[in-house]
């Protein structure tokens, strides 16, 4: 079993909304960094957003500011992507990553992949009418 476990994804429509979700199996998001990627057929795999355990940051790419929100549940340990005005340009496998550390800047600039120890095995996220 991956150690991360996302969840929330399916097929909405341009305009509307989804919230996925992403927990740890065997340990707690609380103290992680923790980005959510995205990887849409035939391109490379994009970090699209990210929260520092440092503190709280977030960071997002141009393309989903204002629109996505990440966010941590610490009831439920669990690290929540609330995603609005869905575009079919969204349309991707979605995936949640993690790592702890000591550096603050895991989450401030590009959301590199190779920064992330931790993965989940992806939800489809899929928007058309």
């Amino acid at each position: 079993q991956a150690p991360l476990v996302e969840s929330g994804g399916g097929l909405v429509q341009p305009g509307g909304s989804l919230r996925l979700s992403c927990v740890a199996s065997g340990f707690s998001l609380d103290y992680y960094d923790v980005a959510w990627f995205r990887q849409a057929p035939g391109k490379e795999r994009e970090g699209i957003t990210c929260i520092s355990a440092h503190g709280g940051g977030t960071g997002y790419v141009d393309s989903v500011k204002g629109r996505f929100t990440i966010a941590r549940d610490y009831g439920k340990s669990t690290v929540d992507l609330q995603m609005n005005n869905l575009t079919p340009e969204d349309t991707a496998v979605y995936y949640c990553a993690a790592v702890w550390t000591p550096d603050p800047d895991v989450c401030a600039g590009v959301i590199e992949r190779r920064r992330f120890s931790y993965w989940g095995q992806g939800t489809q996220v899929t928007v058309s009418s």
